[in-house]
């Protein structure tokens, strides 16, 4: 194989920033865009200096391609993956892998079965805060930890909902999911990285502002498999946003992660310097990860197995919301 792998890039919302990656990456050639918007797929496509096409299927049956990255309605994301390894391609999703966690499973089974990469782009795992964040949490620089809590209070409007391509995708279950499968998933992931397995998960859903079928608040008490509780509030119904916060509390020490500003501090209050703590430099992004996978067979920041286990976390939430009891999650 080349030193550069060839990129495809399926869907232009987010997926134009990774398109963009992919166009100024030094490991990537980044060969077509496809979109269903024949106007934003040749726009793009200009812009970057790519070939476009309309057709997935156009698209996965051309030879030049090693890795599709999948950036469409979360609904859709591991049917697509699907079909690009069955053409013998590498996939990426982005988040979340999927809203289905059987979907989840039958991607990572074909991936498996083809021989293949199978990856889910989390922006946050290509922060080298979060390593850092993860090696003091993991060499006990916090002692016993015993807590982890999410807050995301984000605002979005209901054009929001009403809007995107097909109209309306974001507001729909089948499509999109709601506060904590679609934003709250981000940190679903982060806190499931920093402190492990769950065993067991208890929350609460509800639409409290917004005209849609999904939840715009949701609340979700987690057991983690080291016995550390865990705590994650996701609404989008906030006004105004007030971003994201993730605090992360041990016998020695805890750890406050505010908008992407990480203060961690001892047990007598004192805080400690970030920088002092050394971490392997990681890919900066999910182009540059599957390039490292696929050239040098190393593994992705999350690969889809991982992947997999933020959606076990948030169906979970859900299933707990309707049955009004706690779900236990087999490890």
């Amino acid at each position: 194989m080349a030193d550069k792998i060839n990129v495809a890039i399926v869907g232009l919302g987010v997926g134009r920033s990774r398109a963009k990656f992919a166009a100024e990456s030094e490991t990537a050639n980044l060969k077509v865009v496809c979109a269903l918007e024949e106007e934003k797929a040749k726009e793009t496509a200009e812009e970057l200096g790519c070939e476009w096409s309309t057709s997935l299927e156009d698209v996965l049956a051309r030879d030049d391609i090693d890795a599709v990255g999948v950036f469409t309605p979360s609904g859709t994301h591991c049917e697509y993956a699907i079909q690009a390894i069955k053409a013998g391609k590498h996939a990426f999703t982005t988040k979340p892998m999927d809203i289905r966690v059987e979907q989840c499973d039958a991607a990572i089974q074909a991936a498996e079965e083809a021989g293949v990469i199978l990856a889910v782009d989390f922006g946050n795992r290509y922060e080298r805060f979060n390593h850092q964040v993860k090696a003091a949490i993991d060499t006990g620089m916090l002692g016993k930890v015993f807590l982890g809590d999410v807050r995301l209070k984000w605002h979005r409007k209901q054009s929001y909902y009403d809007g995107g391509f097909p109209e309306g995708w974001r507001s729909r279950l089948a499509t999109e999911g709601g506060s904590i499968a679609n934003q709250g998933v981000h940190f679903v992931d982060l806190i499931y990285w920093f402190l492990g397995p769950v065993n067991e998960v208890f929350g609460r859903s509800a639409t409290l502002r917004h005209q849609i079928e999904t939840e715009d608040i949701s609340i979700a008490h987690l057991t983690f498999q080291s016995g550390a509780w865990g705590l994650i509030e996701t609404t989008t119904a906030q006004a105004p946003n007030l971003g994201t916060t993730v605090e992360i509390s041990g016998t020695e020490g805890c750890i406050i992660w505010h908008n992407r500003d990480v203060t961690i501090k001892n047990a007598d209050n004192e805080d400690v310097d970030l920088d002092e703590i050394d971490v392997p430099a990681c890919p900066e992004n999910i182009i540059e990860d599957m390039a490292g996978a696929i050239r040098d067979g190393k593994t992705p920041l999350c690969p889809g197995t991982e992947g997999r286990k933020s959606v076990e976390i948030f169906t979970a939430v859900y299933k707990s919301s309707e049955t009004g009891q706690p779900v236990v999650i087999d490890q």
